[in-house]
């Protein structure tokens, strides 16, 4: 009798590529505050869900990325109750969003643009959201906590990379 990996149950998989992947994913979220508090530096500014997510793929395949967008930030909250409820939501629905547009859209136009919008049309949900969350009282807060700028910076960098190892994995994409 064979024991399967947890990867293979969830994504029909043992590589031993996507078990990596996959735990240096959870790592680095579960380790990320840590991290943050004894640099002093702000590391949530450079997305590490989303990047976590665009890492799983440019290098897995489309089941597993789509499993990382949805478990990671219930990891997250799971772990360190961070973030809350509403914001793992939302954030959850961001991931989605920027994995299933650029699925659709990397089939009409290049990698970068395809991700690039797909992670800009994805903020603007979230962005959309978190407003109307903070309208009924369900959240509090800023609305934009990480400067835009920064936010640009990390859309382009995570854009450049998903296009030039999107492209050299694409023979493992399902």
């Amino acid at each position: 009798m064979k024991t399967k990996f947890l990867a293979h149950s969830l994504i029909g998989t043992n590589s031993p590529q996507t078990v990596l992947i996959d735990f240096l994913a959870i790592s680095i979220i579960y380790f990320l505050p840590t991290l943050s508090h004894l640099t002093s530096l702000p590391l949530y500014f450079i997305e590490p869900m989303r990047l976590a997510v665009i890492f799983c793929l440019a290098h897995t395949n489309r089941k597993n990325a789509v499993v990382i967008a949805i478990t990671i930030p219930l990891f997250s909250l799971v772990i360190s109750s961070h973030p809350a409820i509403f914001k793992t939501v939302l954030i959850t629905v961001e991931l989605l969003i920027n994995l299933l547009l650029f699925y659709f859209l990397v089939e009409k136009t290049n990698k970068f643009i395809s991700m690039f919008l797909s992670i800009v049309f994805s903020k603007i949900i979230y962005y959309a959201l978190k407003y109307v969350f903070i309208q009924v009282n369900i959240m509090d807060g800023d609305l934009i906590s990480t400067p835009l700028i920064i936010q640009w910076l990390v859309a382009i960098g995570l854009s450049l990379y998903a296009a030039l190892m999107y492209e050299r994995t694409k023979n493992i994409q399902t």
